[in-house]
């Protein structure tokens, strides 16, 4: 950060001690859509993340400009209103912003919000770090406390009954990918073709701090794999139905076929209207619409819980789960439902006594 220091005589010919003034190491893009794009580069932000955090920051960007952000389907391509990122320094703002986070915090789990303020508080640091703007608007937001939830995992009967939905062949490969290999989704959706070693069973993925890392699935996948190639040799391993809209990044588009590749959010919308049904299964069809299925990382999770119930080792775990600290893995490695019951009925009297 440069910095610019005065020296000023007080009355009487003392000298005031100097101050420091920020300026600006390159010159503000202006628009707020601009600055988030020169964030994510700028700093750094790896390629598997910068998905998650430009969601999240189209998402504030509503907000900073006053006006709520909009949610469900509505929220599907939807872009905030173009304003200068000068306008975050709006004395009026701080109030307003607040007012329209805890109207959201009320619409949206915990996990979600506190992933959002996490974002925008990153963003913000950076471009006031730059000397595009002065102040954090954020600042009075608080977290919002999340209960842990101990239903995360999914029954291995679950698990199962996804596997004979009637999906299509990306969905089918996509979701086994993500329960084999226990990665996160946003990094199997930045696979790329040519980042595959089908016959080793495994892949290179972006990780979460930036690294180079393989990801390692089992034979479902690998049955599934060639099918949705379908003879493709580069380019996003999962892409859209359509063709490539206008001002697609090169790299998201494959250069065979012309079709994007496929986005978190509709990832997340296919996979959670898919298992509606499963996930409330005394629900009928008439309640298809105000039902709520699974997200997707409670695959990564499912298949996490099901290794530690297995017997896998801690060194293993965090292997596979390519965590830093044994401390991060600790929720994942609860023993889940079943592994619950069939110790309970173990240990059932009745049971015991029924036994030759």
């Amino acid at each position: 950060m440069a910095l610019e220091q005065a020296t000023a005589a007080e009355p009487g010919g003392a000298l005031r001690l100097p101050r420091a003034r920020v300026v600006p190491l390159s010159p503000s893009p202006g628009t707020y859509t601009t600055s988030v794009e020169r964030y994510l580069t700028g700093a750094g932000i790896a390629k598997s993340s910068a998905r998650i955090y430009r969601i999240s920051l189209t998402t504030w960007g509503w907000m900073f400009a006053g006006t709520a952000a909009p949610t469900g389907p509505a929220r599907r391509g939807a872009r905030p209103p173009a304003f200068d990122l000068a306008a975050l320094d709006d004395p009026g703002l701080p109030p307003v912003l607040a007012e329209l986070a805890a109207a959201r915090a009320d619409e949206m789990d915990a996990d979600t919000v506190n992933r959002e303020l996490s974002i925008a508080r990153k963003a913000i640091g950076w471009w006031r770090s730059v000397g595009w703007i002065d102040t954090d608007p954020t600042l009075g937001i608080e977290r919002r406390p999340a209960l842990p939830d101990r239903t995360k995992a999914l029954s291995e009967n679950q698990i199962t009954a996804l596997w004979h939905l009637d999906a299509a062949v990306r969905e089918k490969t996509f979701w086994k990918m993500l329960y084999e290999s226990a990665a996160r989704a946003d990094e199997v959706l930045c696979l790329n073709v040519e980042d595959l070693l089908p016959a080793d069973k495994r892949g290179l993925v972006g990780s979460k701090g930036g690294a180079t890392e393989w990801i390692h699935w089992q034979s479902g996948t690998a049955q599934l794999v060639p099918r949705l190639i379908a003879g493709r040799r580069c380019g996003p391993l999962f892409l859209t139905d359509r063709k490539a809209p206008a001002r697609t990044p090169a790299a998201d588009i494959c250069p065979e076929t012309g079709r994007a590749r496929l986005s978190y959010r509709r990832a997340e919308e296919i996979f959670e209207e898919s298992t509606r049904l499963l996930a409330n299964p005394l629900a009928t069809e008439e309640d298809f619409d105000d039902l709520e299925g699974w997200t997707l990382h409670r695959l990564r999770h499912s298949a996490l819980t099901h290794d530690a119930e297995d017997g896998t080792s801690t060194p293993m775990l965090l292997a596979r789960s390519r965590h830093a600290s044994v401390r991060s893995l600790e929720r994942y490695a609860r023993p889940g439902v079943d592994a619950v019951a069939r110790h309970v009925a173990s240990r059932d009297p009745a049971a015991r006594r029924r036994r030759p």
